[in-house]
């Protein structure tokens, strides 16, 4: 039996369809899945499997897959870590690689993208810069997220910081970044 179809990847998120879409996907590939739906059912079956592979979706429900992403690398700093999101932003990016996650994916992302990530262990200096700016809704987007991370993901807190009332803030939260 090769490494591949020994490897152990835990997958936590909330969309029960894709889910079973994406465990059907890299179960082809030779993965053992386990899956989870919500934080604290992925730390337990990390507990318990031991993967050398997680993929997290940053929004799970309404916990944060970060939380979960520093809590396997606690347990082993050696798991691939993949952030799935929906609800791309700088932010949040820098931080799931701070905490310990290998690549930050956007959704929908395929099971051959997850594939190439999970193996991708440098960087890519080729990658294109961008010659436009971002859009003001974008930078907003940007700014709110940053405040949030600055808060710890306190909706509260950050809606006090930027002097927002705390619905108003939760309102922008919820709709999905403008695309550039």
């Amino acid at each position: 039996m090769s490494e591949l179809t020994q490897a152990q990847l835990l997958l936590v998120d909330d969309d029960l369809t894709y889910c079973s879409v994406l465990k059907s996907a890299l179960e082809k590939r030779g993965f053992t899945v386990s899956v989870a739906h919500n934080v604290q059912n992925g730390l337990t079956l990390a507990e318990q499997i031991e993967p050398e592979f997680a993929v997290i979706d940053l929004r799970i429900g309404h916990e944060s897959g970060l939380e979960l992403v520093q809590k396997l690398i606690s347990l082993d700093d050696n798991t691939q870590i993949i952030m799935l999101t929906g609800f791309s932003s700088i932010a949040t990016a820098v931080e799931a690689i701070k905490l310990g996650a290998k690549h930050y994916l956007t959704k929908p992302a395929n099971p051959d993208e997850i594939m190439n990530a999970l193996y991708k262990n440098a960087g890519d200096s080729t990658v294109p810069i961008s010659e436009n700016p971002l859009s003001v809704k974008r930078l907003e987007w940007e700014h709110l997220q940053k405040v949030l991370m600055e808060h710890d993901g306190n909706i509260s807190a950050a809606a006090r910081a930027l002097n927002m009332h705390r619905r108003t803030l939760q309102r922008k939260l919820d709709k999905r970044p403008v695309k550039e």
